[in-house]
């Protein structure tokens, strides 16, 4: 990947940047931009990154919808919107997403600074990617940000369209492309490789998790996924529990988080094999939760290849079911993680249910489609070409 872009300003508007950076700021942009350009690994075990789990194949998905989105949304922006919101894939720019509601390391177009015209053109692309349910879900949580800034009196700096949306590579090529959606409690990654997608790194956030008030009053967020946690963790035995437990005490955040992409993670805590028929089935149910944000034939593939690791897949768990818990789910090709969460909104400094973090990975250099683009380009365009030269593929027959 490209050297990073120290403070990379494009689309921010001048009076949500720091009026002074202190050297803590600095501190804090440094050593993600550090973080972000070591070479890309994945998320691995001690034992390094395990080969092959990935080919690249066609799924019979039909994607003429997401990429003719794509090409309108492409086509909507003038050439300083373009300069501003379009990426090679190779560029560093895919590992600066993160969480934080400051606005440094931000990129491509903020949504709020679309017409409405523009910012539909953009909803589309991810409208045309996700699953109903999915979509359903990072709107919600776009609006839960709203709710926070109506709690704290500043919707100017917390609001339903302060996100960043990226696109990269050359869809109207058909080569591979994707885009990154990037704000508080939303950052979601998706490329396409041909047919295949990859969605992660996925983030997704809530605080709170439910609008008591406001113009989104009523909109709730991961009820089935806290609520299915906490079923398959009561549904196991004493002795599975032991097993499933990973740490006395839950962390002080997900693991896996941003700029975490090379982070090392041994599998721990109860194997699927392990647990019953109606444990098992309860394990699939809130793994699907977080598989099925994916449109529907892409939510399939995804699933049978978690399937198909379903052996080496473990479920681990911290915490306290008739409170606040951490779980997550480890397999060669997926990790998910769940927690309760300190406040920031609330000023608590203990873990509650009325803040959530979640993540999905895809551990051993799938994350971002790295794996995938890898074989693309040694099939396409020979192992020693440079990424920034694949979009001479052509597209699929719509």
């Amino acid at each position: 990947m490209r050297e990073p872009v120290g403070l990379r300003k494009r689309g921010n508007p001048p009076t949500r940047e720091p009026e002074i950076w202190t050297p803590d700021l600095l501190d804090k942009v440094a050593w993600r931009v550090k973080a972000a350009n070591e070479p890309f690994r994945g998320v691995a075990t001690s034992d390094g990154i395990r080969p092959g789990l990935f080919p690249l194949r066609d799924t019979g998905a039909d994607v003429s919808k997401v990429y003719l989105a794509a090409e309108a949304y492409l086509a909507g922006l003038t050439e300083k919107q373009l300069a501003e919101g379009r990426f090679p894939m190779d560029d560093v720019s895919w590992r600066h997403w993160n969480n934080g509601a400051r606005y440094f390391l931000r990129h491509g177009m903020l949504l709020e600074e679309f017409d409405d015209a523009g910012r539909e053109r953009a909803l589309a692309v991810i409208r045309e990617s996700l699953s109903a349910d999915g979509y359903r879900q990072t709107v919600d949580l776009m609006r839960l940000n709203l709710t926070i800034g109506e709690l704290s009196d500043n919707t100017h700096g917390l609001n339903e369209w302060l996100y960043w949306f990226s696109l990269y590579g050359e869809p109207e090529n058909g080569g591979p492309w994707g885009w990154q959606l990037d704000g508080h409690h939303v950052n979601i990654n998706c490329v396409f490789v041909g047919d295949q997608m990859v969605l992660t790194p996925s983030f997704l956030g809530a605080e709170p998790v439910i609008a008591g008030s406001g113009k989104y009053a009523g909109t709730v967020a991961f009820r089935g996924e806290e609520a299915l946690g906490h079923e398959l963790f009561t549904q196991l035995d004493g002795r599975q529990r032991e097993r499933a437990v990973v740490a006395d005490t839950m962390p002080q955040e997900l693991l896996v988080g941003a700029f975490r992409d090379n982070w090392e993670l041994d599998p721990q805590g109860l194997r699927l094999a392990e647990m019953s028929l109606g444990q098992r089935d309860t394990a699939l149910r809130l793994l699907g939760l977080y598989v099925n944000r994916a449109g529907d034939h892409h939510a399939r593939v995804r699933m049978e290849e978690v399937l198909a690791h379903e052996g080496d897949t473990r479920f681990g768990w911290a915490g306290d079911p008739d409170g606040t818990f951490y779980y997550r789910f480890h397999s060669p090709v997926i990790l998910v993680e769940f927690e309760h969460m300190a406040g920031v909104l609330f000023d608590n400094d203990y873990p509650s249910r009325r803040h959530i973090h979640t993540i999905v990975r895809t551990p051993n250099g799938n994350d971002f489609g790295v794996d995938l683009l890898r074989q693309h380009h040694e099939r396409h365009h020979g192992p020693h070409m440079s990424r920034e030269s694949h979009n001479s593929s052509k597209r699929r027959d719509k």
